[in-house]
């Protein structure tokens, strides 16, 4: 009786022993790992990223079994070196094992089978469902480290997406960037901007005659000058002209009432006389006003000539002074390349002055 007690109890010591290694790894008290696998309730990535339970025990006769998703596995060895590092509860296996995953990863991802569908189209469905039960799971707030798990393999389950449909997109374009660049080389010659053969030549012949434009320019501005003067000394004559032809008028006009000046004042005809002169000098007034105005200097025909034009062109003069009006106008357009600048120089390690180097953190 008591061999036979002293057998019950070697063959249960033998088998609690067999399954020490798991359970002290539960605990995270992971003991020397070897190629010789440890009996056990496991789980291992599958191919689509999703964990599958795997069971590893001994049999009655000594040899090792191995399943793996309820698929048996031969190479044990192999599979132990996949899952060694991540045990689970016999709880977990077995519901995993009915279909109900695992608490911390979420369900597998939602995709079409469909052999007919477009990839770009099946990548989308894939992603609606993925971003729906996200929404859903974050509604709920991340309150348990399995929430947490989830969120986190759903992240990095879009970005993959994401991925995917970059080079999707990068794949569907090359052609049309090939035949862009195609027809860029194409047509380079005659109609780029800046490239091209025809605007070098348009640049040459616009510089080819702009001494000339500049020459006639200057002449124009003497020209303007001249008639200036000439239309001020005209409006002097037009004006002591209306003014004489005025007072003649009026003198006249008194003479011819009995109340005007004496008889050797002017004439009736005289002041017409006069009121005729500074009509001609006004005359004259307006055509020196039209041979004052400025006339555009340009070279060629209708619809072919060359002109000079001005424009105004900022010119800074004092870098400091400018960059300070700038931020304290707060300039968009400055103050977002100034940020822009500070972020490079905190990543080379060179700060310069009026900036700091912060350490933020980022979820990545």
């Amino acid at each position: 009786m008591n061999d036979t007690f002293q057998s019950i109890g070697d063959v249960t010591a033998k088998l609690v022993s067999r399954w020490a290694w798991w359970q002290s790894a539960l605990r995270g008290d992971f003991g020397p790992i070897h190629s010789e696998p440890q009996q056990g309730y496991y789980r291992v990535r599958g191919k689509d990223g999703q964990w599958e339970p795997a069971a590893i025990w001994i049999d009655e006769g000594g040899a090792w079994l191995a399943y793996r998703a309820g698929r048996e596995v031969r190479d044990v060895e192999q599979l132990w070196t996949y899952a060694c590092r991540f045990p689970i509860e016999h709880a977990a296996y077995e519901k995993a094992m009915a279909g109900g995953g695992f608490d911390d990863e979420p369900p597998a991802p939602i995709g079409d089978n469909s052999g007919d569908i477009d990839p770009f189209e099946a990548l989308r469905i894939e992603y609606i469902g993925e971003k729906e039960q996200l929404e859903e799971a974050l509604k709920k707030g991340v309150k348990t480290q399995a929430d947490a798990d989830r969120v986190s393999i759903w992240k990095d389950r879009i970005m993959k997406i994401k991925s995917r449909a970059v080079a999707m997109f990068k794949e569907e374009k090359a052609p049309v960037l090939l035949h862009e660049r195609e027809i860029d080389d194409k047509y380079r010659y005659l109609a780029h901007d800046k490239e091209s053969d025809t605007a070098a030549m348009i640049d040459k012949a616009r510089r080819g005659v702009e001494a000339f434009l500049k020459q006639k320019r200057d002449e124009e501005n003497a020209r303007q000058q001249a008639a200036l003067a000439e239309a001020a000394k005209i409006r002097r004559e037009a004006e002591d002209a209306a003014e004489a032809a005025r007072v003649a008028q009026e003198a006249a006009s008194a003479r011819e009432a009995d109340v005007g000046p004496p008889d050797d004042g002017p004439s009736a005809e005289e002041a017409e006389a006069l009121r005729k002169t500074a009509e001609d000098a006004a005359k004259r007034l307006a055509d020196a006003e039209r041979e004052a105005q400025a006339r555009s200097v340009s070279v060629g025909r209708t619809g072919a000539k060359t002109s000079l034009r001005t424009e105004k062109v900022g010119v800074v003069v004092d870098y400091g002074k400018a960059a300070a009006a700038l931020v304290a106008m707060k300039h968009p357009d400055f103050i977002a390349e100034i940020n822009r600048l500070a972020q490079r120089a905190a990543k080379a390690g060179m700060p310069f002055d009026g900036m700091e180097v912060k350490e933020q953190e980022k979820v990545i």
